[in-house]
């Protein structure tokens, strides 16, 4: 069988979408005799007949009708890709929203979006940030950034990063306290972060056998993070914190780890958006920024290479 040059599908549609060999040539622009070559060229390389002449019009056979409705798929597959492509090559622009939680949002994504804007001054960021959980749908959000664990959800997630979560209290706090074992947790205060699903229940792990499932004893309990940070700092007990908003505070001395050599579970950092083909440029952009600020990429190299989002 020879070789099929598919650039003889585009004369190929044009006729059946016409039904006419003439209203083809008009269509692309050609004369008839190169419409009528490129088909019966076609049918040669196929081994089939495509068309069936009648006096009025122009019918597809059995095959050609399947090779049309196939076609028709990969032409608009092929433009979809196109756009794609040009829209990746295009200045952000516009308005980026991105909602993300307080903390994450303050100490990782509010640096990020100010970056973005010097980079891409035509696209405008509006960084919405709040613990409580945003209907991206509703509000009219690009992309949201999410730590923690994911639920089920109809929506696009894509890690990005992670972070750990660490066991802190304040060096004074801390010097109150006489603790070598998990199970020593349980007997002193605990500020609890009500903004998570189970606040009081954590599961220590030290080694590849030694697991501990520990229940803390509540003293506060606080809706927002960066409060719960401030009432550690004051000496309110231990509380779980993520590095990212603990790691400057533990080098200054400010905090202090309990149980450093036993480790809680590793959280990621997810995108979150809604289920599409194709992403804006100004999303697909500000992602590859945060990719590199989560790896220790410099941007200049996330921006070079694409991103699966």
């Amino acid at each position: 069988m020879k070789a099929v040059n598919l650039n003889r599908l585009a004369y190929f549609m044009a006729v059946v979408d016409t039904e006419s060999f003439t209203r083809a040539a008009e269509r692309l622009g050609i004369t008839k005799t190169v419409v009528s070559q490129q088909v019966a060229r076609l049918e040669d390389e196929l081994k089939t007949a495509l068309l069936m002449r009648t006096t009025r019009r122009v019918e597809p056979t059995e095959a050609g009708r399947v090779l049309h409705a196939r076609s028709v798929f990969i032409f608009r597959e092929a433009e979809e890709a196109i756009g794609e492509v040009t829209r990746a090559n295009v200045e952000p622009s516009g308005v980026l929203r991105v909602a993300a939680t307080n903390d994450y949002g303050t100490s990782r994504i509010a640096p990020l979006a100010a970056a973005f804007s010097r980079r891409f001054p035509g696209c405008r960021v509006e960084l919405v940030l709040s613990d409580t959980r945003i209907d991206p749908i509703a509000n009219q959000i690009d992309l949201s950034i999410r730590v923690g664990w994911l639920d089920d959800s109809s929506l696009h997630a894509r890690r990005v990063g992670s972070f750990r979560q660490l066991l802190v209290a304040s060096p004074r706090f801390a010097g109150t306290l006489d603790i070598d074992d998990p199970e020593q947790v349980a007997r002193a205060p605990f500020v609890a972060n009500a903004v998570l699903k189970d606040p009081l229940t954590w599961h220590f792990s030290k080694g590849d056998f030694e697991r501990r499932t520990i229940r803390m004893h509540q003293a506060l309990s606080i809706n927002a993070t960066p409060a719960v940070l401030a009432a550690t700092l004051a000496g309110g007990g231990l509380s779980v914190l993520p590095d990212f908003l603990v790691a400057d505070l533990l080098d200054a001395g400010r905090l202090v780890r309990v149980l450093p050599a036993w480790s809680l579970p590793v959280g990621g950092v997810h995108v979150v958006y809604p289920t599409a083909k194709f992403r804006p440029s100004k999303v697909t952009s500000f992602v590859k920024m945060l990719v590199a600020a989560a790896s220790g990429q410099t941007t200049d190299d996330a921006m070079a290479h694409p991103f699966p989002l």
